[in-house]
């Protein structure tokens, strides 16, 4: 996989958790270039994998998925937080990447990330002082962020004010998924207010609307639709009411997390014609490594199958350190190890110790994790002693990535090709 030479020079030391021993000293990518064995080229368990193979897949439906349905794609960057993942999004035809957070901004910028969709509001005046710095010195970089009140307009303008900012910050104003979701302006009059102190305010600019469906309680495939067509319907207002600044180009309206993009789609190709072309903006995250838990079960591809299939890349290899009876066993993964925050892991396979042979992880199954061990209920039929390795499915691609600095990337017969830097 393509990597910023940067990360390519990083020295592997005690820092990275299951790297080989004695690769110590090493650069990154020297040891990569070594394409050593996940299983005997020296890496200590636990390990977490990501496969080639399947990043690849995910990346290439994505980009075709997005080109089919005339989306502009800014994947959620805060999933991964790794460059090198970022890099090939956008290789992939990324319009930009989407950050939750200014820090995550800033990660992306020391990265050369020219245009970024912070889906928040920002009112913290040191993080508007950096931005405006940051956009005053590079005049490619393109940021688009959230306002959701008046009172978070006029302290946005405050700060860069006092920064000096010379370019204004582009905003979309955020509608609420529901009365009582998340963050957002909950009714069409209040969106207008938010957007008349944008205009009065110099030091923004109105470019679009925006918000982020995964959030509405109890959401379904109606009430999503139903809040879209309102999120289509105000964008159609303020261009009706000349809200837009013709010198835009593009007028942007942004929804799309990883589980309703279809609805999205369906509702964003019924866009009306406006004053200026609109950018339809899609920011799922989850797809790069899709999962074998919350998204397996809640991605959109499962409604349409025809449009093609995420695949789980992830995959947590832990060693069986104790088996007590033949109804127990424990591995050395636990919660600094594996995402746990909406499934437990899922055992898939074993790997046996004495010959090398990968087998289903039959009468195996998690039932709950330790700081550092991993507790497996174990059947009749289960075959497993101490030594043997358990390779694990792992649910909610955000909390996986943020628990590995470093995380090798295996192709299909164990090769470790590559190894994904995070910035968490």
């Amino acid at each position: 996989m393509p990597r910023t030479p940067d990360l390519a020079n990083e020295r592997v030391d005690h820092r990275f958790k299951a790297l080989p021993p004695d690769a110590e000293g090493l650069t990154v990518g020297e040891l990569s270039a070594q394409r050593r064995s996940l299983f005997t080229g020296g890496y200590t368990t636990p390990v977490l994998a990501l496969s080639a193979e399947s990043v690849e897949h995910n990346l290439r439906l994505l980009e075709t998925y997005s080109e089919r349905h005339g989306l502009a794609f800014a994947p959620h960057g805060k999933t991964s937080m790794a460059p090198q993942l970022f890099d090939r999004q956008l290789e992939y035809g990324a319009w930009g990447i989407t950050a939750a957070v200014p820090h995550q901004a800033r990660v992306y910028r020391a990265h050369g990330i020219a245009r970024i969709f912070l889906a928040n509001e920002v009112v913290d005046p040191v993080a508007l002082r950096w931005l405006a710095a940051e956009l005053d010195a590079d005049p490619d970089f393109h940021l688009i962020c959230y306002v959701d009140s008046v009172r978070g307009v006029e302290l946005m303008d405050e700060a860069l004010r006092a920064a000096g900012a010379s370019r204004p910050v582009d905003v979309v104003v955020e509608l609420a998924a529901g009365a009582t979701g998340r963050t957002g302006v909950r009714t069409e009059a209040e969106c207008a207010a938010v957007a008349d102190a944008v205009a009065a305010a110099p030091t923004l600019r109105l470019v679009g609307v925006a918000g982020y469906e995964g959030t509405m309680p109890g959401a379904d495939a109606a009430s999503v639709r139903a809040w879209l067509h309102r999120l289509v319907a105000l964008a159609a207002d303020f261009d009706k009411a000349g809200r837009f600044d013709p010198a835009l180009g593009e007028i942007v309206v942004s929804a799309g997390g990883s589980e309703w993009f279809d609805t999205v789609a369906e509702v964003f190709a019924e866009i009306p014609g406006l004053s200026l072309p609109v950018l339809k903006l899609l920011r799922s995250g989850a797809y790069v490594s899709h999962d074998d838990g919350q998204y397996r079960n809640r991605t959109p591809f499962n409604r349409i199958p025809e449009e093609g299939a995420l695949q789980p890349a992830f995959r947590l290899w832990s060693q069986v350190v104790s088996r007590p009876t033949a109804e127990q066993a424990f591995t050395n993964a636990g919660k600094r190890d594996a995402a746990h925050d909406l499934h437990l892991p899922e055992a898939q396979v074993v790997r046996d110790a004495r010959t090398g042979e990968v087998r289903p992880a039959e009468g195996i199954t998690v039932t709950g994790l330790s700081d550092q061990h991993a507790w497996l209920a174990t059947g009749p039929e289960a075959d497993l002693e101490v030594g043997d390795w358990v390779g694990m499915g792992l649910s909610h691609p955000c909390t996986i990535f943020d628990k590995w600095q470093l995380i090798p990337v295996v192709e299909a017969d164990g090769t470790v090709v590559d190894h994904i830097r995070t910035f968490f």
